[in-house]
């Protein structure tokens, strides 16, 4: 082998590696059509832009919720305004999706990450899937994340992992958005008075108190807000770009049927979500 074919095989080797644990975005399909999404969701004085369901009861106080409201078990209102529809039975599909697109960040790790603490020291990651072995807390930090994404962040790899986050800022440096951050994490979520990006999946409870989420709060456990606001992944925080919503979902299951005057505006993005449809595997309920 002469030194041309040398280099031609070398670099296809380091192409295909790096092509084989390259990050992939999970299919959210159902589960995307949400904001917050939890076993039973309790709000206080905070904001959601975009949909709230919860296939338990929904409790929201003095707070105002952009968006519909689908849910199976009660719901509490007191002091709140909703935008949108509130209907029910939450579809057992929207479960089965957030399990499917939790299994699915089970990726190769690019980068780990035995640091546990980051305490007013920062953090700089790049594209790709970026573990922590166990639990991983941020305070007075800030995490700035570089490429064109995606970037998954896996907590708890080899051991029950919690997020927590105080005063936390997250920073797309090159441009990217929230749409292409993801956290799996297998513990507890805690974010306090932080500048949060992304869509969080948590098999734990999720626990938010002031600050700002640009992104989804997606759990297999309780979802309790105090005093955040939640603008969604499709809104992003200033600064950074806004990313479109299909290209990650398949068709909705469930729609708002008081919605006919939006049917023409919305048949071409049916179209296009038509060709990123996927047939849907049985996964196992919340709290599995």
């Amino acid at each position: 082998m002469n030194s041309c074919q040398k280099f031609l095989s070398t670099s296809l080797l380091a192409l295909f590696a790096s092509a084989a644990f390259a990050a992939d975005a999970p299919p959210l399909d159902t589960a995307g059509d949400f904001t917050v999404l939890g076993s039973a969701v309790s709000t206080t004085g905070s904001s959601i832009t975009g949909n709230v369901g919860s296939p338990g009861a929904v409790t929201f106080t003095s707070s105002i919720i952009t968006g519909n409201v689908v849910h199976t078990g009660a719901l509490t209102n007191t002091g709140s305004t909703i935008s949108g529809t509130i209907s029910s039975p939450l579809p057992g599909q929207v479960v089965i999706d957030f399990n499917e697109a939790y299994a699915a960040l089970d990726q190769p790790c690019t980068q780990t990450i035995v640091t546990a603490a980051f305490t007013g020291v920062p953090l700089t990651v790049n594209s790709g899937v970026i573990c922590f072995p166990a639990a991983v807390t941020f305070t007075n930090s800030v995490l700035t994340l570089r490429g064109n994404g995606p970037w998954i962040f896996r907590v708890g790899t080899q051991a029950a992992g919690a997020l927590t986050g105080t005063n936390l800022t997250m920073v797309m440096a090159s441009g990217g958005d929230a749409c292409d951050v993801y956290w799996q994490v297998n513990a507890a979520t805690t974010l306090t008075t932080s500048v949060f990006r992304g869509t969080i999946l948590a098999q734990a409870a999720i626990t938010t108190t002031g600050g700002t989420i640009a992104g989804r709060v997606l759990a297999g456990a309780a979802v309790t807000m105090t005093g955040t606001t939640v603008i969604g992944c499709d809104s992003a925080l200033p600064g950074s770009e806004s990313c479109k919503p299909k290209k990650h979902h398949k068709k909705k299951k469930w729609h708002d049927r008081d919605d006919d005057d939006d049917d023409d505006d919305d048949d071409d993005d049916d179209d296009d979500d038509r060709k990123h449809k996927k047939d849907n595997k049985h996964g196992s309920p919340f709290g599995r």
